[in-house]
């Protein structure tokens, strides 16, 4: 397997009324992530990228975690450090930002 772990963050753009992860902060989660990994020198095992609709729209902005499988939703910038620290590097889930 190319990379230890995968983050795909949805930057899907959706018509209102319906909340969308692109305009709630999607592409600057995509930013976030990368410029985390890269500092850490983690970029070259752990990858984070947009994606598409995760289909958790309600609980967005949402990404995924692979290849745990775990969905994050209403992941603020705030959060970023710490879904890197926990989940990427330390193999534990945030727990308060996990959608069951």
């Amino acid at each position: 397997m190319k990379y230890k772990k995968h983050v795909f963050i949805c930057t899907n753009q959706k018509d209102a009324p319906k909340k969308c992860c692109g305009a709630e902060r999607g592409s600057a989660l995509v930013e976030a992530f990368k410029a985390s990994l890269k500092e850490k020198g983690l970029s070259a095992e752990i990858r984070a990228q947009k994606a598409g609709c995760l289909d958790v729209c309600a609980f967005g902005p949402g990404l995924v975690v692979y290849p745990e499988g775990v969905f994050y939703g209403n992941v603020q910038l705030s959060d970023v450090e710490e879904i890197v620290e926990s989940n990427l590097v330390g193999d534990k889930a945030v727990e308060r930002l996990v959608i069951a």
